[in-house]
């Protein structure tokens, strides 16, 4: 069984690695081997998107050996795209919402922190509900902070909305054992989501 080794690779390296095997069109199982949750996630997502039974092992080195094995609908996707994850809200026009910090304007660090937990919980109350909810740089401690604004994120996906997390970033500030809300993902779906939304929203 061939082996990608992927370990020291960020996303969405291993995710690339991985498509660019099943177009070989080999219909071969293959490993891929990671070294961290938010490839593992997107392996696995992605894996399952193409019509690949998948598994994974977790090893002692803090490793991943995730198990691709194609499937009949595998051969007929050729092209990695936003839409094999997931799919849109109807009548929302793809309106994508982007938190890109941790503090809503400049000035004050501690007013901005809480403007920001007003905004993100008046998302629900604004129409039309976004399709997406992107989450990265300082934006992530949102999803890992407990209290009213986790809360709305929480039930915002419960609604339908798909938030996407940076799993990178979760790394950079060592929270990916936090979050609460979300799914980690890389910088390929956040700039596919945003080349793809009809309207952007930042409080930035």
């Amino acid at each position: 069984m061939e082996i990608l080794n992927c370990i020291g690779l960020h996303c969405p390296e291993p995710v690339l690695r991985a498509k660019a095997q099943l177009e070989k069109k080999l219909q071969q199982a293959f490993i891929v081997m990671v070294d961290n949750e938010a490839s593992r996630e997107n392996v696995l997502r992605f894996g399952k998107s193409q019509g690949c039974e998948v598994s994974v092992i977790p090893n002692d080195n803090d490793t991943f050996h995730i198990t691709l094995i194609p499937g009949d609908t595998a051969d007929g996707k050729d092209s990695l795209k936003e839409g094999d994850y997931h799919c849109e809200l109807p009548g929302n026009s793809n309106l994508v919402y982007v938190i890109s910090s941790d503090s809503m304007g400049r000035g004050s660090a501690e007013l901005g922190w809480a403007l920001l937990q007003t905004y993100v919980t008046t998302i629900a109350e604004v129409s039309p509900l976004p399709s997406h909810i992107l989450v990265y740089n300082g934006g992530v401690k949102l999803v890992t902070t407990d209290g009213k604004t986790l809360e709305a994120l929480q039930d915002l996906e419960k609604k339908g909305v798909v938030i996407w997390v940076c799993g990178t970033c979760l790394e950079f500030f060592k929270l990916e054992k936090e979050q609460k809300a979300g799914t980690i993902t890389n910088m390929y779906d956040i700039m596919n989501t945003m080349s793809s939304a009809g309207k952007l929203v930042s409080p930035f």
